[in-house]
């Protein structure tokens, strides 16, 4: 072969590979580009800042006039007790009705979510999905009329009989309201409320799950329920723990619905009977009114509200960081 015919393949495949190598970005672009990623940057880190200067801003601020309150003597609250005497009752009343809301509603929700997500048909299935949607567009004022106008009075019969033959267990007698405007009916309302955010989240997870792990487990001989234990329960573990802290918070601090079907009253074991308060009912119920030192300690019980609320979330963090690792996801 002559150099002259050997110089000319080589000039060829040289020229190939000029072809095939992609262009090189231009400067320009990619000045563009880092500026974009540094405001990006910015915007981000500015908003997490902000939210921080806002959450220290409401803590100061309730800090600050709740202290009077705190600080104050029984005479000077005009009570027999302190303030701590005062707000223990309401910390009590606000986490049974939650406790209770989140218990009933747990279930219900997973339950509704896998039904949509692996059981329903389609055409069942994304109509069903609308409606718990829509149930989170309701006001809370309107969960509370519907309560204490129509589902408290229908659950009088129930407490009527819980009251007779299960008086024996303190929670259940000996005595009811004929009204049914109870802390259980309070709790069943807060159940209600917070269906749809536990469904919803849940179900999105569900559908979530690789199809490959659930196809694995059908086809090594699993029914379809062994599959949901073994495949989707392990891959969405940690997001339905968050979303049942989601339902929690948002039960913890729910105002009006409570204050509308709550008949208030002093701390007692009973649920079927009046009495017993939440925090957010009082403070809904006394706050126009209140003035002076009532007016922080009706803050203060704010302010211990707003301590259990971020306690309760600092739980479910830690809970979900605990179970992440374990999950299917990764």
């Amino acid at each position: 072969m002559s150099t002259q015919t050997r110089g000319s393949k080589v000039a060829q495949s040289t020229e190939t590979q000029v072809e095939t190598q992609p262009p090189a970005p231009r400067p320009r672009d990619n000045a563009a580009g880092r500026m974009g990623d540094k405001v990006f940057a910015a915007i981000c880190l500015g908003a997490g800042i902000l939210i921080l200067l806002v959450l220290a801003g409401v803590a100061a601020f309730l800090v600050r006039d709740a202290a009077p309150a705190i600080l104050a003597s029984p005479d000077e609250l005009g009570r027999d007790t302190t303030f701590w005497g005062y707000v223990w009752p309401l910390v009590v009343g606000t986490l049974i009705a939650s406790g209770i809301a989140i218990v009933v509603a747990t279930p219900v929700a997973i339950g509704i979510a896998l039904f949509i997500s692996h059981f329903a048909p389609k055409r069942l299935s994304q109509p069903l999905g609308y409606m718990i949607d829509l149930l989170a567009a309701i006001p809370s004022v309107v969960y509370g009329l519907w309560g204490a106008t129509f589902f408290g009075p229908l659950l009088v019969p129930l407490y009527a009989w819980l009251s007779e033959n299960a008086s024996f267990i303190p929670i259940f007698g000996p005595t009811y309201s004929a009204a049914g405007r109870t802390l259980l009916t309070a709790s069943l309302v807060l159940a209600v409320m917070i269906l749809p955010i536990v469904t919803s989240l849940s179900r999105e997870l569900f559908l979530q799950t690789p199809k490959l792990h659930e196809e694995a487990a059908l086809a090594l001989g699993a029914t379809r329920w062994e599959m949901i234990k073994a495949a989707v329960f392990p891959f969405a573990r940690a997001g339905v723990i968050s979303a049942i802290m989601l339902g929690l918070g948002r039960a913890l601090g729910e105002t009006m619905a409570v204050t509308l079907v709550l008949s208030q009253g002093p701390l007692t074991a009973n649920l079927l009977n009046a009495g017993n308060s939440t925090i957010p009912a009082e403070i809904a119920l006394n706050f126009p009114e209140a003035f002076g030192l009532r007016q922080s300690e009706l803050i203060a019980a704010g302010l211990v509200l707003f301590v259990i609320t971020l306690v309760v979330n600092m739980l479910a963090r830690a809970i979900v960081s605990r179970y992440k690792e374990f999950s299917g996801a990764n």
